[in-house]
């Protein structure tokens, strides 16, 4: 297999959209607010960035693997796993994989050294929460994205984006505030919901596994109506920074991609095959993905205007 279509499938390398956004959100901020952008430090922002996004993928698939539960979501008739399928299908040796992900850290960590001594070294609190985010996601002792009690839910919308939207924020400015904070909730919330419905694929197989996810918790029923509400949540928060000064009004077309993931919710069934939940999947990034983007159109045309 071609070397690089090996690195794209083994890191999940589809998935970096969702990191890639609140990066670009943060640093368009930083030129409309503070009139600052510094293409180099952008750069390294964005491979620092990715780089510990797909560390945080891989060492998930890592310790699932080793904790058995992409095994089971392998074994479990009906169940749709979401790990590379590297290590549960013996694609790839342990050692291999373990080399390649901690490579990756290895990767954000140099590019978060470069970024401190540009901007200053409270980057390295990013990095340094980040990484431990990412690892204790489903490392022992920790291992809080099996605990169930929103532990997860809360981590990812803080590593995908109160930190990526601030961090790229202080990176351009040297300066920390609460605009891009409040920027953040949209595209933070979104990406949790995501993340959040992910679990639909294989919440059974969790459950055999161990791996208490809230889904597993509240059953498929209860979770179902969470994510619709947490949906609207994402949204009411787009509303709020409009009213708030912090996006111009016009970046309420945001709304509109609320329109796709809507009409998946209303084909769905309180219970419903694990395949179900694909298209909603697609649905819930590509809204993430698409109201980030329009966020940011929105903040720059405000700055021409």
């Amino acid at each position: 297999m071609d070397k690089w279509i090996l690195f794209k499938k083994a890191t999940r390398f589809g998935s970096i959209p969702v990191m890639l956004i609140p990066v670009v959100l943060g640093t368009v901020g930083a030129y409309v607010w503070a009139g600052s952008f510094h293409p180099f430090l952008f750069v390294i922002t964005l491979i620092g960035a990715v780089s510990a996004h797909l560390f945080s993928n891989m060492i998930n698939d890592l310790w699932d693997f080793r904790n058995g539960t992409d095994t089971e979501a392998h074994n479990t008739p009906g169940m749709i796993s979401t790990n590379s399928g590297f290590l549960s299908k013996g694609l790839m040796s342990e050692s291999l994989f373990a080399i390649l992900t901690w490579s990756l850290l290895a990767a954000a960590v140099a590019c978060g050294l470069t970024l401190s001594i540009a901007s200053g070294s409270q980057i390295l609190w990013f990095v340094l929460i980040g990484g431990l985010i990412a690892y204790f996601y489903v490392a022992p002792p920790l291992r809080f994205g099996y605990r169930g009690r929103g532990y997860s839910e809360f981590a990812i919308f803080v590593a995908f984006g109160i930190m990526p939207v601030l961090g790229s924020y202080f990176v351009q400015t040297g300066e920390f505030s609460l605009r891009p904070v409040l920027l953040s909730l949209p595209v933070g919330l979104l990406t949790t919901l995501l993340l959040f419905n992910h679990h639909f694929l294989h919440w059974k197989a969790d459950k055999q596994a161990g791996k208490r996810t809230l889904v597993v918790v509240w059953g498929e029923r209860k979770a179902l109506i969470f994510s619709r509400v947490l949906l609207g949540i994402s949204y009411v928060s787009l509303i709020v920074c409009v009213a708030l000064g912090v996006l111009p009004v016009y970046a309420l077309l945001a709304l509109l991609t609320a329109i796709q993931p809507v009409h998946i919710y209303r084909g769905l069934q309180p219970l419903n095959a694990s395949a179900a939940y694909l298209p909603l999947m697609g649905a819930s990034q590509q809204a993430s993905v698409r109201c980030g983007l329009i966020m940011a159109a929105a903040l720059l045309i405000q700055s021409f205007i």
